[in-house]
């Protein structure tokens, strides 16, 4: 009895020392968010820190190695505490650039892509006559811009897109944003 129990004994102490390796080597050093870092703001070394997670391969992340490369970039949006970052969280570039304005944009259902919008794609803002009105082409407005920041469809269905575009054509996309006349299209990425 004794002999059987240490054999019993013998083999889970090996699965777990086996479970406890596979554990410790798949999980890899990843920079994360430390503090909120507003959108725009340069990212400081105290922003940063390096933790161990057990990643995903479907996950974007920075290896620990490269945490210096961050320091001293604009965060391209806002960066939440505990979050990992990734390398189209950062930009080198000032959000927004000179001679740009970031314009943010209520969509529904309708007026933008079904699919995923990430930030960084390039896209199109165009006028829409409405729910009464006919299109007509000599009206039809069309921006180009970059979305900057994303915010999932909320209780009521909008979307909350926040697009950079050029500054001399702010005012007029967020005034059209404003009556709800917009749709945004998405371009070809460069990927």
């Amino acid at each position: 009895m004794v002999v059987a129990v240490s054999v019993a004994l013998v083999i889970v102490g090996g699965l777990i020392s086996a479970w406890a390796y596979s554990t410790s080597t798949t999980t890899q050093q990843v920079v994360a968010v430390r503090i909120d870092v507003p959108q725009g703001d340069v990212i400081t070394r105290d922003d940063l820190q390096v933790v161990r997670v057990s990643l995903d391969p479907a996950l974007s992340s920075v290896p620990a190695e490269r945490l210096d490369t961050l320091v001293g970039q604009h965060a391209a949006v806002a960066l939440t505490a505990g979050s990992l970052i990734s390398d189209r969280a950062v930009t080198p570039t000032e959000v927004p650039a000179p001679g740009m304005s970031v314009v943010g944009l209520a969509l529904g259902p309708g007026q933008l892509p079904a699919g995923p919008l990430t930030v960084g794609d390039k896209v199109r803002i165009v006028s829409t006559p409405g729910k009464q009105g006919d299109v007509n082409p000599s009206t039809l407005r069309s921006f180009t811009g970059k979305a900057v920041v994303i915010r999932e469809a909320d209780a009521s269905g909008q979307t909350e897109v926040s697009v950079e575009v050029l500054a001399k054509q702010a005012a007029e996309i967020a005034t059209r944003s404003a009556t709800g006349n917009v749709a945004l299209l998405l371009d070809a990425r460069d990927r």
